[in-house]
């Protein structure tokens, strides 16, 4: 199922026309980590794992919609942080991801 999420963002980024090439193989590459990471947190937290992948997706959705609403990127952004809060210190590789993923999102708009 994560696998599968993480897919749909792939897709969603690839297909975004508003997204810079150089933008698109950054977050593109930042979703191939992220996707070792949640993977290998699912095994023993697997609930939480797929709360980190849901969330990247409506972060993606948000960050390139055609007509952007920068109240629910931030939402979805700040929930996105919300889902890995609690793994800096057992898993920070997966944190930084995150935070460079939502950062990437965030300046989409800009």
């Amino acid at each position: 199922m994560i696998k599968d999420t993480i897919g749909k963002i792939e897709a969603r980024i690839q297909g975004a026309e508003t997204i810079k090439d150089e933008r698109r193989q950054e977050l593109l590459d930042l979703l191939g980590t992220l996707k070792a990471e949640v993977t290998e947190l699912s095994k023993t937290h697997g609930e939480q794992a797929q709360s980190i992948a849901g969330f990247t997706e409506v972060s993606a959705h948000e960050a390139t919609r055609a007509k952007q609403n920068r109240e629910l990127l931030q939402l979805s952004l700040d929930g996105l942080g919300s889902s890995v809060r609690e793994f800096e210190g057992s898993h920070p590789r997966l944190v930084q991801i995150v935070n460079a993923i939502s950062n990437t999102l965030s300046n989409l708009g800009i």
